[in-house]
């Protein structure tokens, strides 16, 4: 498969994979997130901006940190992306009793816009499941679940456990901090 000068493998190649767990999915999130978007193109969203409405359809409202851990998405990237589904209409906040709380709903134009994506997205995710066929996804996804709850425990501190502290005779700005 070519894909603007960059040969992406269709994974008979392992030649092609790196040997690195986080590089090769990597690689694959690139070239699954390319074909969904190709597909997804003429609702005008992205396949991320799909998955946050789809999210916050699914709920009804949703806040930041529903939307994190729903989407284990950082908050920075997310409230880039918030911020532009805002702009364009498609979200808007919801009023909640805590003002500090920033949740989003769908607007009438997000309602539709997800309606018109819906089926371009099962498109998409009919091409990828009839390549790889449903058995071989449904045992790589609960691999993929046991993976991102070790990288998000890995990357918790337990309690009682602090981060760990900058060396503070690590040079900084060409001179010693001290």
């Amino acid at each position: 498969m070519t894909r603007r000068g960059t040969r992406l493998t269709t994974g008979q190649d392992r030649g092609w994979l790196s040997p690195c767990v986080c590089n090769t999915l990597r690689m694959v999130t690139r070239a699954v997130t390319q074909l969904y978007d190709d597909v997804l193109r003429p609702s005008g969203l992205r396949v991320t901006q799909f998955s946050i409405l789809a999210t916050i359809g699914r709920i009804g409202e949703a806040n930041l940190k529903q939307l994190e851990d729903t989407l284990a998405i950082d908050q920075t990237t997310l409230t880039r992306s918030l911020n532009l589904l805002e702009r364009d209409g498609v979200i808007e906040r919801a009023s909640h009793p805590d003002a500090r709380i920033r949740a989003m709903k769908l607007t009438s134009k997000g309602r539709r816009a997800l309606a018109a994506a819906r089926p371009l997205w099962a498109r998409a995710q009919d091409k990828v499941l009839r390549e790889w066929g449903t058995t071989a996804w449904a045992d790589a996804q609960r691999r993929l679940a046991h993976l991102l709850r070790v990288a998000v425990k890995k990357r918790r501190p337990s309690r009682g456990q602090r981060r760990a502290q900058p060396n503070p005779t690590r040079r900084r700005r060409g001179r010693v901090a001290g």
